[in-house]
């Protein structure tokens, strides 16, 4: 044995975004409800597949147009209002378990849209909760993931800039500047996910403190990408799994420290499970 000495950071794990979902999922299943989850509750596929042996299943959009009378969740990204209409339409029961904070999102983007402003998105194209907030938007909201996407000669001069929760602040401060600097009137809207946000410098922190990092985190988790990043950043020896059996021995050298951390998508259970075939390697 290596005699490797692992410990899990206390700051990774759920948000309570999450928590909530997944919450009102185990709720729903364990009184014998038959609950269809609209897309992926998390972006991690251990714990999918966990709450789908359980009884969940996970639902496209397509498949979600042919229940009647069902039980659905939206998961924490949240959903365009088209997703409700149709649900109720069909009879179906809405379990809402939107995270709180993309509640209050949707709300502001929506007002903004009323009043008339001209509404750009820091975000993914394809991420389900950019979805969710075009929907508030009528369609006419534009995203953008970074400044090479920008066409500033089709943007109005005054700009009112909102940022999916999960986004860098420092990358969504920089685009702000950008766009000042180039003439425009811009109305900042920090929307970033302080859940997030503030775990990287704590992350960083703790990878400083271990010799090798192990970072649990779902393939589709761009959150995970995010705070995968900050690990490398400050310790090149961190390894990025999605699985416990991705675990590689040669990572570690006798007598290290180890320590296992993850995204705000990766379940305490998942990172238990590395920490304790780490310490048996």
């Amino acid at each position: 044995m290596l005699n490797l000495k692992v410990d899990i950071d206390p700051r990774s794990g759920f948000c309570f975004g999450v928590v909530k979902a997944i919450q009102r999922a185990e709720e729903s299943i364990q009184s014998h409800e038959e609950i269809y989850c609209l897309g992926q509750i998390v972006h991690n596929d251990e714990e999918v597949r966990r709450l789908e042996q359980a009884g969940m299943k996970t639902i496209t959009h397509d498949q979600m147009t042919t229940l009647r009378n069902s039980t659905i969740l939206i998961r924490a990204h949240g959903e365009p209002p088209e997703t409700y209409e149709i649900l109720r339409k069909n009879g179906n029961r809405i379990i809402d378990a939107t995270c709180p904070i993309v509640l209050r999102l949707q709300d502001r983007v929506r007002r903004s849209h009323e009043q008339g402003e001209f509404v750009l998105i820091f975000g993914k194209h394809d991420h389900p909760e950019v979805t969710g907030l075009l929907g508030r938007l009528g369609g006419q909201g534009l995203v953008f993931r970074n400044w090479e996407e920008l066409d500033l000669s089709k943007l109005p001069r005054k700009i009112t800039l909102y940022s999916q929760t999960t986004m860098g602040v420092d990358d969504l401060y920089a685009i702000r500047d950008k766009l000042e600097a180039a003439g425009f009137t811009v109305n900042l809207k920090d929307t970033v996910c302080r859940q997030v946000s503030g775990r990287k410098m704590d992350m960083q922190d703790f990878s400083r403190d271990h010799d090798v990092i192990v970072f649990v985190a779902g393939t589709e988790s761009s959150n995970g990408r995010l705070l995968f990043a900050a690990c490398l950043e400050v310790n090149p020896r961190s390894h990025k799994i999605s699985r416990v059996d991705e675990i590689n021995r040669s990572w570690f050298n006798q007598g290290e420290s180890v320590g296992i951390c993850g995204a705000t998508s990766t379940p305490q259970w998942l990172m238990e499970k590395a920490r304790d075939h780490v310490i048996r390697l």
